[in-house]
């Protein structure tokens, strides 16, 4: 599976981003998709979750009510909108695709940066 990311870019706090994350190679709807995000000399944290038919969601708690991931399985992308953007959201953002029985696959991330 190979995941490519997009969207990043610099924001002023309080603006919006979209993240896009498109999966090739399997069947994209067998993979639940995630995003994480990493900053330097921090371990890489998940800030949310879609299931394959993307009936269920999980957000890390400081996103909540601000992030929303969703997916169009047909266009085989998941998406992240980002509102109410914080400067400690500032961060690459990786999108995985992981299904049981297989390792993650991982794109090479995006970079987002929220200015004060």
């Amino acid at each position: 599976v190979q995941v490519v990311e997009s969207g990043g870019g610099v924001v002023q706090a309080g603006g919006s981003l979209r993240l896009s994350c498109v999966a090739s190679g399997r069947a994209f709807s067998h993979y639940d998709m995630a995003w994480y995000r990493q900053t330097p000399g921090k371990e890489r944290e998940r800030v949310a979750l879609i299931s394959r038919d993307g009936d269920k969601t999980f957000y890390e708690d400081s996103v909540k009510g601000r992030f929303t991931i969703s997916r169009d399985n047909a266009k085989n992308t998941v998406y992240l909108q980002m509102n109410s953007l914080k400067p400690a959201d500032t961060a690459v953002y990786y999108c995985s695709a992981r299904r049981l029985g297989e390792n993650s696959y991982w794109g090479q991330g995006t970079q987002v940066t929220v200015s004060s």
